[in-house]
C-alpha cells in the first residue's frame, strides 16, 4: 500500500494530474457555490434568528470562491492551481465552523456541512494520501475549536464525541478514497501510456509493412520487365538483326551509293532498328536478380545507366530540354537495374510536373559531381514545385498528389529505400511554383567495401 501513498515522480503523469486538477477544481468550485447558497434555506428553517447574518457570510464565501474560479482563466491561476485549491477548500470549512460557533456548538446541525466538505473533497478532487489526512485533521480541529471557544464551551460531551466520531469516519473514508483514486489514476495513466506505445509500434510496423509491400511490388515489376525483355529478345532481336544485316548490305549496293536520298532513307531505317535494339537491351537490364546475387556491389558506368533511363522515359520527356553534366569518370558500385529505376522515377515525376506547369521553356538538369568517395547526383526541374505541407511526406509510402488511379504513391518511397540500401540518402528541396530538386549519392567504384 505504501507505493500508492508515495508521490509519483513521472513528469508526464504529474502533467496529466495537473490538467485533471484544473478541470475538477473548476467543477468543485461551481458545485460549492451552489451548495453554499442553497444553505440559506437551512438557515431560515433551523436558525431564522441568524439568517440575515449568515446571508452575508455565505455571499462573502461565494465571492471568494468565485474569485478563485475566475483566476483559473489565466495562466497564473492555472500555474498555482494546487495552492488555490487548498485555499478555497478552507473557505467553506471556516464558514461552517463559524456558524457552529455562532449557534449552539455541538448541538448545531451545521456539523453535517463539514462532512459534506470532506466527502466532496475526496470524491471530486485528485488529492493525495497526505493531503486527505491533513484536511481530515484540519476539519476535526476546526470543529473542536468552534465548540470549545463558543460562549459556555462544550456543554454536551456525548453529542460532541458522537459528532466528532461521525466526522472521523468521513475523514477515514476520504483518506481511503484518496488512496484508491490515486491508484486508479496511476493505473489508468500507465494503461494509456502502454496503449500509446503500442499504437506507435503498430504505426511503425504498418509503415514497415507498407515499405515491404512497395519493395515487393517493385520486385514484381522488375520480374515482369525481365520476362518481357526475354520475350522481346527472342521475338524481336532476330528480325531486327536480319533487318540490320539487310540494311548494311543495301547500303553497299552500287545503286544506293549513287543515290543520296536512298542512302539517307536507308540510314534512317538503320538508325530506327538500332534504337529498337537499344530499347530491348535497356529492358534486359531489369531482369530479375536471383537471391544471393551481389548486385549492390557491382561496378557499372552511371552515365550508361542515365542514358538507359533517358531512353526509357523518352515518351514522357518529349518537348522537354534535358541538360546533363557529368564528370569524366562515373564508375560507381551498386545495383544498376534498381538505380535505373530510381532515375526513371525521378525523370518521370519531373516530366509530369513540367507538363502540369506548362512552361514555355521546360527543362530538366541532371548533374553529377564527385565528392570524396561518393558521386552526388541531382535531378532538377522548373516545374510546379512541391507545397511546404507535402515536402516532408513525399517519401511516405502511398502518399501521392496525383489524381485517383494515376499512381500508388510508392515510387519515391521505393527509390528512397533503394538509395538507402546503397549507403546513400535521397533528399528533396523545392520552391513552390518554381523548381524541385532531388539529390542522392552513390559510392564510387574505387571506394573500400
Amino acid at each position: 500500500m505504501m507505493r500508492f501513498i508515495q508521490p509519483r515522480k513521472d513528469a508526464a503523469y504529474r502533467q496529466e494530474l495537473h490538467g485533471y486538477l484544473i478541470f475538477n477544481s473548476r467543477a468543485a468550485c461551481l458545485m460549492t457555490i451552489v451548495l453554499v447558497l442553497a444553505g440559506l434555506a437551512l438557515d431560515h428553517i433551523f436558525y431564522p434568528r441568524f439568517a440575515p447574518e449568515f446571508l452575508h457570510v455565505r455571499v462573502a464565501a461565494c465571492v471568494v470562491i468565485g474569485l478563485v474560479l475566475w483566476s483559473y482563466r489565466y495562466a497564473w491561476g492555472r500555474d498555482h492551481i494546487k495552492a488555490l485549491t487548498y485555499f478555497w477548500l478552507c473557505v467553506p470549512q471556516a464558514m461552517v465552523s463559524w456558524m457552529i460557533y455562532k449557534t449552539n456548538g455541538e448541538q448545531s446541525i451545521y456539523f453535517v456541512g463539514l462532512t459534506f466538505v470532506l466527502s466532496g473533497m475526496a470524491f471530486f478532487l485528485p488529492i493525495s494520501f497526505m493531503e486527505a489526512v491533513f484536511f481530515g485533521t484540519l476539519t476535526l480541529a476546526a470543529y473542536g475549536v468552534a465548540c470549545v471557544w463558543r460562549q459556555g464551551g462544550i456543554q454536551d460531551f456525548h453529542a460532541f464525541g458522537g459528532n466528532a466520531l461521525f466526522m472521523l469516519f468521513y475523514a477515514i473514508i476520504g483518506i481511503a478514497l484518496a488512496v484508491y483514486n490515486e491508484r486508479w489514476r496511476w493505473l489508468s495513466f500507465r494503461l494509456k501510456k502502454e496503449i500509446q506505445l503500442k499504437n506507435a509500434a503498430l504505426q511503425h510496423t504498418n509503415q514497415a509493412l507498407a515499405e515491404i509491400k512497395g519493395h515487393m511490388m517493385q520486385q514484381e515489376k522488375m520480374a515482369a520487365l525481365g520476362t518481357l525483355a526475354a520475350g522481346l529478345l527472342h521475338e524481336v532481336n532476330n528480325p531486327v538483326n536480319y533487318s540490320l544485316m539487310a540494311l548494311n548490305m543495301s547500303l553497299m549496293d552500287p545503286a544506293v551509293l549513287r543515290s543520296a536520298d536512298l542512302q539517307e532513307s536507308l540510314g534512317d531505317a538503320k538508325e530506327g532498328m538500332q534504337r529498337v535494339q537499344s530499347i530491348v537491351s535497356d529492358l534486359k537490364t531489369f531482369a530479375y536478380q536471383q537471391p544471393g546475387d551481389a548486385s549492390s556491389s557491382r561496378i557499372f558506368l552511371f552515365e550508361k545507366a542515365l542514358q538507359s533511363a533517358l531512353r526509357l522515359t523518352g515518351f514522357e520527356l518529349k518537348g522537354i530540354a534535358v541538360q546533363v553534366e557529368l564528370p569524366m569518370d562515373t564508375h560507381v558500385r551498386g545495383d544498376e537495374p534498381a538505380l535505373i529505376g530510381v532515375l526513371i522515377n525521378l525523370l518521370g515525376n519531373a516530366a509530369l510536373a513540367l507538363h502540369k506547369a506548362a512552361r514555355t521553356d521546360p527543362r530538366i538538369e541532371v548533374r553529377a559531381v564527385r565528392q570524396g568517395d561518393r558521386l552526388e547526383v541531382t535531378v532538377r526541374d522548373n516545374g510546379t514545385g512541391i507545397q511546404p505541407g507535402h515536402l516532408a511526406r513525399v517519401f511516405e509510402p502511398f502518399f501521392t498528389t496525383r489524381d485517383v488511379g494515376k499512381g500508388l504513391g510508392l515510387g519515391l518511397s521505393v527509390s528512397y529505400a533503394i538509395v538507402q540500401r546503397h549507403g546513400g540518402s535521397l533528399r528533396v528541396s523545392s520552391e513552390p511554383g518554381a523548381w524541385t530538386e532531388f539529390a542522392f549519392d552513390l559510392g564510387l567504384a574505387h571506394q573500400h567495401v
